[in-house]
């Protein structure tokens, strides 16, 4: 009787995540958005980051796996996610960031952090990251979280995809834009460009795992792994 209840229970999960579950987590997804001013209001020890915290967990996750010994990020902004980076970093005992923006609206110090100040497709800046790329005794990764729109993302992906070591990651951030109305002012947004990316890039593949963890992404299709050579 027992196995008789479990297998219904189980088969009440499977009906629920095929036809239930979806809309119900964007019905959800939209109301954190409009909680948390699309997450503007959230802060990592007290410094402003912006980002969805379901897709910081997956990120922590990641760097855990990948323990980078580069991590390249565009789109500084107020520092927070660039502070998440390090202090992760800390822990591990391993790793440092650079930063791109072309601002600084920050006034953030950090060992493990080096702060650029340029357009991220500024050739100039694009020569510094492949400097310290190509020197990094760890894996690189990448997280693009600069301007996203179409034209710009896809022209980071072909700058800093060559970056990311065999087996490491890259994270194309705020594909939602291109799926909720919200935003429809912002499009076209990152999604298109992750598309072409992947289509283009056999060396990469959608890591799909990474991308479904909790549901509920900013960032769909943006998590792409490197193929080990």
């Amino acid at each position: 009787m027992a196995r008789l209840r479990t297998a219904a229970i189980n088969r009440a999960f499977a009906i629920w995540d095929r036809t239930g579950s979806r809309p119900v987590a964007t019905l959800y997804h939209h109301d954190l958005i409009y909680k948390t001013g699309n997450f503007r209001s959230l802060t990592w020890l007290g410094v402003p980051i912006w980002q969805n915290v379901l897709d910081l967990w997956t990120i922590q996750e990641a760097i855990s796996s990948v323990r980078p010994g580069l991590l390249v990020e565009t789109g500084t902004d107020r520092g927070g996610s660039a502070l998440f980076y390090a202090n992760l970093m800390d822990l591990l005992g391993e790793g440092r960031v650079m930063t791109i923006d072309i601002a600084r609206n920050h006034d953030l110090d950090h060992p493990r952090i080096e702060f650029l100040h340029g357009s991220s497709t500024d050739p100039k800046i694009v020569d510094q990251v492949r400097e310290v790329a190509a020197r990094s005794s760890g894996p690189v990764m990448v997280i693009l979280d600069g301007n996203h729109a179409r034209e710009h993302v896809a022209r980071e992906l072909e700058l800093y995809g060559p970056l990311v070591t065999p087996g490491s990651l890259l994270l194309s951030q705020d594909g939602v834009i291109d799926e909720f109305r919200i935003f429809r002012d912002s499009r076209p947004g990152p999604l298109g460009a992750n598309r072409d990316f992947l289509s283009r890039h056999p060396e990469f593949e959608h890591d799909r795992e990474l991308n479904e963890r909790f549901r509920l992404t900013q960032h769909p299709l943006g998590w792409m792994r490197r193929r080990p050579e």
